[in-house]
Parts: C-alpha cells; structure tokens; sequence
C-alpha cells in the first residue's frame, strides 16, 4: 500500500528522535571509561533497570511482530508472547544473581570467569556476535515497515535513519544512554498501548457494509454481466490446477478471481512482470488505485450493527460470538516468469480465531513433525530469553546480585502487562478496517490511525524508539564481544582504558553498518519469525554452557568451548537447510528440504548440553569450579 504523510507524523518523529539523540549526547560524558562505556559503572537503579529490561525486551518482535500475527491469524500470535515471557522465569531463577557475580562487561567474561581459556572467548565472541546479528535483522525490518507510512520514505530509508542514529547512540555514550533509552522508551510502549487498548475498548465493534471484494452473492451478478461482455475476456486456465480464473478487460487490465463453493470471489493481486514492472489490480499502483485496507466484522450477535463500549472480558466474548473477514494469501507463476500475488478473503468465527492452530498447525495437526516444529519453537523461546548476550550483559549495570533480582522482577512485571495488551491491539487491528493486507508488521501502527493522525504519529514514532533501543542493545553487547572478548583477549592486543572505549565505539559503528545492509536484504518477512530464528541460537549455543558452569561441578573449559561451537553451529545448520528457509528465504519446495522441522532447538539444545559432559568427563577436572564458589558462597 501506498501512504500519505502528515507534518503532524513528522514533527512528532522529529522530536522523538531529537529527545533520544539529545539523551545521548548528554550523557556522553559518563561513558568515557571501559567500565562506564560497557557497564554504565554498574550504578543503574534497580527499578531504572528493571524497566530498560522491558525496553530492551519489547522490541519490533514484541510490537510489531506479535501484533500483526494476532492480526491476521487470531489467538496464535499470542503464544509468542507466552514462550518469551516464560523464558523470564528461567532469567529470574537460575540466572540473574549468579550472572551478576561473575564477569565484568560481557557474556564471554562470565563463562571465562575461572577458566582463562582462550578457546571460550572465542567460541562466545562468534555466538554473540551472531545472535546479535539475527537478532538485529528483525528490528531493521521493523524500522523499515515504519518508516514507510510515517514519513512517506522507502522501507530501507527507516532501515538507513535508524542504523545511523543508534550508532550516534552507542558511540556517544555506550551502556549509559542505551539504558536510559530504553528505560524512556519501555515506559512510553507501556502508557501509550495502555491508552489505544482504552481506545479499543471504548469503541466497541461495528459491522461494515460488506464490499463486493468478499461479496459471492454480488460477484455472480458482477460476473455474469462481464461474460455478457464482447469485449471481456475470460482465461479460465492462467494458472493450471489453482482455483483461480483470469478477466482482461478491453483495455488489457487484468483482475483475478477465485472459484468457490459459493461462486467466484473478487480478489486483491500484485502483479510483478518480468521487466520489474509492478501491478496493483491490474494497474500501475497510484495513491487513487490501490489495494484496499482490511479487517472488518461482517457479523455480530444478535445481528446488531453496532456494539458500543466494551468491558475487558466482554471484548473477547463479543468477538467469539462473531463472525470475522480474514485474508489469506498466494503465490502464482506464470510461464512467462509474472508472478502475482493474489489475496483473497476468509469467513471466519471469531471462536476458531480465538483458539489455537490457526498459525501454528503443529498444534491442531495429524502431521507428527509439525507437532514437533512447534513444540521446539516453544522451548527455543522459553531457553532462548536467558540466552541473549544483549539481556545478560544488563546485568552488570546494577550494583549488586540484590539488585539484579529485583530489576528481573520489575521487567517480568512490566513485560507481562504489555503483553496483555496486544491481545487486545491485535484483535482491535483486525477488526479495524485499516490493516495492510501487504504487510503484517504495520497491524498496531495503522489501527493506531483509525483511532487520528495524532495516535498513528505518537504510537509509529514510540514503536520506532523501541527499535532504537533494542538495537542499540545488540550493538552494545556486538561491540563488546568485538573489542573486549576478541580483540584485547583472544588476540591479546595490549589497550589501556581509552583504547578499550575506542575499539568499541569503532566496533559499534561497523556492526551499525552491517545492520542497516542486513534490514535491507529480509525486508519482506515478519519480525517475530526472524526473531525465533535468534532465540533458537541463542539457547542452542549459550543455554547448556552457562547452566552446567553454574550447577555442575565437573565442567570444564574445553567442554564449555565445545558446547558453545557444537550448539551454536548445529542450530545455524539446521534453520539453513530448514524447510521454513528453502521457502521464504531462498525460494526453494520446502519438500526438498532433508530436515524433517524447521525449528532447531528440540534437537540442539540437548546436542549442546551431551557435548558438554562428555568432553567435560574427557578432560581433567578444573581444580576450582564455578560451580563450588556459588555453592561456597
């Protein structure tokens, strides 16, 4: 779709960039330090903290993401949030205060902490260094999608613009403006989702007239008058074996529609020539022909028009009893290599959206390894939030184990509640009538715009700054892994403080460029699935060597190497050669695929943590472990 802009958008992104970057350069001053630049001097708040928890969490996925899969596919969006919040219990339990007595700016300090092996800093600096990677590719996307509708630029300007000011962020001042950015902007995610779920609420549900584009009963009067038509022309076989038939009318615009039970149904399409050309409906897309929002109610209990304001409980029991307009999508190809995407729309109960396996078949399905796909996306996401070196690091920013605890606390508490509301966001952007059929990421954004201009400008400009805090985040914890576990202690390069803060700083600017190049190239896929990728890792490569270094007393450095390398390099393997990649990313028949799911932690996971005992039983016991001290301490 195409989208207008607003000054009112732009100011308000104006300002919110300017506050951030304002932030930034103020607080630059206390990050001139190895110990201030990578730790913030481990004198943040707890409650500061536990919110830049929250902020640094809540990312593109965690917005964008999760609302537009609640959006488009009903209650399985919503599982997202389940796995990532459960993953906290993990983080609360077992790993905040051990964590916040071992190292000292980076993950790979904590597993080194009594080893000194040079193989361990090498393993973790790789793994960081590729989760943060897979990690930041969602977030660039989501910048992208942003951008688009809120200044009116191309997806990879967003993706551009914000590479560009969190290197500023992260060079400027380091651990100490990325904390209070996040903690700004986790604050602002939560009080403004708060206030449109409000909005929601209060706005009820209202039926559409239903438009000829889902119309059956229309569409075969639409028909026949084309068939009685010299001058239409119908191709009943573009695409062989689809339920799909071709019109081109006198002037040699096509439409499609699709063949049901009911009769045919008029459809939306994109069409994309061989030469590059781009059609919308037929049609070169202009702002006065494009595809026409969606998400609406064609059905409410008791065959009213009109609900009016809703309670909590009661929204979701309205929408039950409702019927809902969903869209689905698919992809044809022609001999002559056009390829046109034609969306059509669904009927659905609001009971079948509000239970599982709408998104996710494993859960509902016969097929045994789609169960499986779904159960190791789960555990991926429960082992995965313990595992990211960007949430770990944040950590060494409080004073003491005390403090850690409580600012895991205080980011469950805040993670939870946010999650609640995008339930709510996301069934209120699908019945909204503004969704983008195009683009799933653009769901809270755009029903922020059914609400006023002013909403879309406050709710797109703060999805934005989440963007910018997570990243910033990541790039952090890059230039760290970098500088710190790579440069001056794997390779050994002798740097006194201010070196230290260099090398970082030049780390972060060349892991910024990488970002903004990777954002660019995954541009078209949904910000969740790209972040599962990262969680999947992250607990493959991560989770097995820090609990065993924690908890079992026979750990040792080379099994702890091991572990990282055998972990972090099958996960990558499997999600290359996955079905899931054969298809979005490569384009390749996912049958072709050797793997049987393509979610890798049900199987790396457990890899990781055999490797680890068993080189561990092979090699000879350290004479002091990690283990002992926590247990003497």
């Amino acid at each position: 779709m195409l989208y207008s802009t607003s000054f009112v958008a732009i100011a308000v992104f104006g300002f919110f960039v300017a506050v951030v970057l304002g932030l930034s350069f103020y607080l630059g001053r206390r990050g001139q330090t190895a110990k201030g630049y990578y730790a913030a001097h481990g004198q943040i708040h707890w409650a500061v903290n536990g919110f830049a928890f929250a902020g640094d969490y809540l990312s593109a996925a965690s917005f964008l993401g999760i609302c537009g899969l609640i959006a488009f596919y009903g209650y399985d969006g919503f599982l997202y949030s389940i796995g990532y919040l459960a993953g906290w219990i993990v983080a609360l339990f077992v790993i905040a205060e051990p964590i916040k007595r071992l190292g000292k700016f980076t993950f790979a300090d904590a597993l080194d902490s009594h080893y000194n092996s040079r193989a361990i800093k090498l393993a973790v600096a790789i793994s960081t260094l590729i989760v943060s990677a897979f990690y930041l590719i969602p977030q660039m996307v989501g910048a992208g999608a942003l951008i688009t509708p809120l200044l009116g630029l191309p997806d990879y300007a967003g993706v551009l613009l914000v590479g560009i000011t969190v290197t500023l962020i992260v060079v400027t001042a380091g651990m100490v403006s990325t904390t209070w950015v996040q903690f700004i902007k986790g604050f602002l995610l939560i009080l403004f989702c708060t206030a449109l779920t409000i909005m929601i609420l209060s706005r009820g549900f209202e039926t559409k007239p239903a438009p000829d584009v889902w119309n059956p009963e229309a569409m075969r009067r639409d028909v026949g008058e084309k068939l009685g038509d010299p001058g239409i022309q119908l191709d009943e076989n573009a695409w062989p074996g689809k339920p799909y038939v071709k019109f081109i009318s006198s002037d040699g615009v096509e439409s499609v529609l699709r063949v049901t039970p009911e009769g045919w149904l008029s459809t939306q399409s994109v069409t994309i020539k061989p030469d590059g050309t781009k059609l919308v409906n037929g049609r070169p897309q202009t702002r006065d022909h494009d595809l026409t929002p969606i998400g609406t109610l064609s059905q409410l209990p008791g065959g009213v028009e009109k609900t009016g304001p809703l309670g909590p409980i009661e929204f979701f029991d309205t929408l039950r009893q409702s019927t809902v307009v969903t869209w689905s999508k698919e992809v044809l190809k022609s001999d002559d290599g056009t390829t046109t995407t034609v969306f059509y729309p669904v009927q659905q109960s609001g009971a079948d959206l509000m239970k599982p396996g709408g998104y996710f078949k494993g859960m509902t399905s016969p097929n045994f390894s789609e169960k499986l796909d779904f159960i190791s996306l789960m555990l991926a996401l429960f082992c995965g939030t313990a595992s990211l070196p960007h949430i770990l690091i944040r950590y060494y920013t409080v004073k003491d184990q005390a403090s850690a605890r409580k600012s895991t606390v205080v980011g469950i508490a805040a993670i939870g509640f946010f999650y609640v509301l995008t339930l709510y966001l996301g069934l209120g952007a699908m019945t909204s009538g503004a969704m983008d059929v195009t683009d799933t990421n653009m769901a809270a954004p755009l029903l922020a715009r059914s609400f006023s201009e002013l909403m879309f400008a406050v709710i797109s400009a703060i999805a934005f700054t989440t963007v910018l805090g997570t990243v910033s985040g990541l790039i952090m914890a890059g230039s760290g892994a970098v500088a710190h576990d790579l440069l001056e202690n794997f390779f050994r390069i002798p740097m006194d403080d201010h070196q230290k803060v260099l090398y970082g700083k030049m780390s972060a600017a060349f892991l910024g460029g990488g970002a903004m190049i990777l954002g660019i190239i995954f541009k078209d896929f949904n910000v969740s699935f790209l972040v599962g990728w990262a969680f999947n890792i992250a607990a493959s490569a991560n989770l097995p060597a820090l609990v065993m270094m924690l908890f079992w007393r026979r750990t040792t450095k080379q099994g702890i190497a091991a572990a990282v390398f055998a972990g972090l390099f099958s996960s990558l393997g499997w999600i290359l050669l996955s079905g899931d990649t054969y298809s979005k990313v490569f384009g390749w028949d996912p049958a072709t695929s050797v793997i049987p799911f393509s979610q890798p932690a049900l199987v790396t996971i457990p890899l990781g943590f055999v490797v680890l005992i068993v080189v561990s039983l092979m090699t000879p016991k350290p004479a002091h472990s990690v283990a002992e001290e926590l247990a003497e301490g």
